[in-house]
């Protein structure tokens, strides 16, 4: 027997529809890349969002049409972000860290017919749009800062202007596609992950679930995490539904200009990864406070390091410590505490918070063995980590063969991070499958050497990367980026680990490098540091 409620599509227009009603004190701030400061609230954010909707439709954007992005945080990039799949079309944003070959490709496949750029990536456009599709282009500003270009683009305001700010949103089906975002593209080529209009919905009502007793009411959020990377982890849609402020940063993401507008629009949570938060910490140190209000930050992306978690902690700031991915929408599991967890003494408390939390509602999570044989939830069993749900991609965007990789037979999906999990569904991440490294029979995590590493002083950023040897099958190497002019010797660090490490667990030798290379979502590059020290001989072999 069905119920007899009223069925209606979950559709993402309803977000504005109700943010415009129901927020009017809430406001979206946006460092904009013309160098000014713009404020509109949700209500105009609505009727901007409508006018570009009206637009597209004149430059026959249709339902079901690829609508590129290629911008920072600011009020236009979320605008479109809104327009594009309340009119029935996709918004694909690009990644700009992406390489040339990598931008190309996925706007190639992904077929986009229009693209929006701001500024800043003009004279990128210029260089590849002979090899990009044949698109029209939009530049994010005004007619007072419109370049002199070659593309033959549009001005976006140019666009709004003198249209209709409200109108009646066409229905479809809630399974529609609304937007497609690609993988970083660090083995083979990028890959796409394309979300629905369902999924997006149910996404922003388990985080509004989840992260909301910790927000608080109508908070003032910092997005660092950008736009191009798997929507901003949903905060373009859950900000709308539970009324929050957002402070958009533009372009400068150094930790100088983040403690500023932190201080200056009194930011109370920010999100974004470790890189990001190490920034900032160094900040903070410089100017001895933190910026008043901010209480609560969001970290993802990899492993945020105990010792900074610590220190964010000593100065009353929440760490949340969460896990996902591009395929999972993306949040997967959060590290919000239970009120008994907040109890406990400091030290646990930062035990704690290096797991990656219990499972959002609506992920169901397993791990598994080599042999696909599944691992109890004990807290001890480790394997790999395989992620079903709602907000879980079934597959990948014209990608038949990397979706037969990622599934498995039962429907899930395979995430390629090595985990444990408790009972109480509380999930850590011991390591990336790939970065796990396997001497005499035993495996060493990367992540558990590198978390160490880093509270030696003269540490600033470190990875672990396995290098072959004859003996034990695979030795650790460390990779250090020194803080200042230091060069910790490998006895010094190892002193710090041994404590914590069994003798075979500690690094065979220390390299150091200037900078870390990263990779397009902000992450440490270990295929770069494989690549650049596949050469290095380990002392025993010299």
């Amino acid at each position: 027997m069905d119920g007899l409620m009223m069925h209606r599509p979950l559709l993402q227009s309803g977000l504005l529809d109700y943010a415009a009603e129901a927020w009017p004190g809430a406001e979206i701030v946006s460092r904009r890349v013309e160098g000014d400061l713009h404020r509109q609230g949700w209500a105009e954010t609505r009727a901007r969002a409508v006018q570009l909707s009206l637009a597209l439709e004149d430059l026959g954007i249709a339902p079901g049409d690829r609508v590129a992005t290629l911008a920072w945080n600011g009020h236009r990039h979320l605008e479109i972000y809104h327009a594009v799949p309340a009119m029935g079309a996709v918004c694909h944003t690009i990644n700009p860290r992406l390489s040339a070959e990598q931008m190309i490709f996925v706007a190639h496949h992904a077929g986009d017919r229009l693209l929006f750029t701001d500024l800043t990536f003009v004279p990128l456009l210029e260089k590849l749009h002979d090899r990009l599709p044949d698109m029209r282009y939009v530049i994010l500003t005004d007619r007072a800062h419109m370049p002199d270009t070659g593309l033959q683009a549009l001005c976006y305001e140019d666009l709004l202007e003198g249209r209709a700010t409200d109108r009646a949103w066409p229905e479809f089906p809630e399974t529609t596609a609304s937007g497609l975002c690609y993988t970083s593209g660090t083995t083979g080529d990028p890959k796409g992950v394309l979300y629905s209009h369902r999924s997006n919905m149910l996404h922003a009502l388990a985080t509004a679930a989840v992260l909301g007793p910790d927000l608080g009411p109508q908070p003032r959020i910092l997005p660092v995490v950008p736009l191009f990377h798997v929507n901003a982890w949903g905060l373009p849609f859950t900000a709308p539904l539970v009324g929050a402020s957002l402070v958009m940063p533009g372009p400068a993401l150094d930790g100088a200009s983040l403690w500023d507008l932190c201080q200056a629009e009194a930011v109370q949570s920010a999100w974004g990864v470790p890189t990001i938060w190490q920034g900032l910490m160094a900040e903070i140190q410089s100017r001895g406070a933190k910026p008043d209000a901010l209480r609560h930050i969001v970290v993802g992306g990899s492993a945020m390091p105990r010792s900074l978690t610590e220190a964010f902690e000593k100065m009353g700031v929440d760490v949340n410590h969460a896990w996902g991915m591009t395929e999972t929408s993306p949040l997967g599991s959060q590290g919000s505490l239970t009120p008994q967890e907040r109890d406990r003494p400091f030290a646990e408390r930062m035990a704690l918070k290096q797991g990656q939390g219990r499972r959002v509602f609506g992920v169901e999570m397993k791990i598994v063995d080599d042999a696909g044989r599944r691992q109890p939830h004990d807290g001890q069993a480790m394997g790999e980590l395989f992620v079903r749900g709602n907000t879980v991609a079934a597959g990948y965007h014209d990608n038949p063969d990397a979706t037969a990789r990622a599934v498995d037979a039962e429907g899930w999906f395979g995430t390629g991070d090595i985990a444990s999990i408790r009972p109480d569904g509380f999930l850590t991440l011991r390591d990336r499958a790939k970065d796990l490294i396997k001497s005499g029979g035993e495996w060493i995590s990367s992540i558990d050497v590198e978390n160490l590493a880093l509270t030696h002083p003269d540490v600033a950023q470190c990875a672990v990367i396995a290098l072959p040897h004859p003996k034990w099958d695979e030795r650790p190497l460390l990779v250090v980026k020194p803080r200042g002019d230091a060069r910790p010797g490998l006895e010094d660090v190892c002193a710090v680990l041994r404590p914590h490490l069994a003798s075979w667990q500690l690094p065979d030798d220390i390299v150091f490098v200037d900078e870390m290379p990263m990779t397009a979502t902000g992450k440490i590059s270990k295929l770069t540091l494989r690549q650049r020290f596949a050469d290095h001989v380990l002392p025993d072999l010299r």
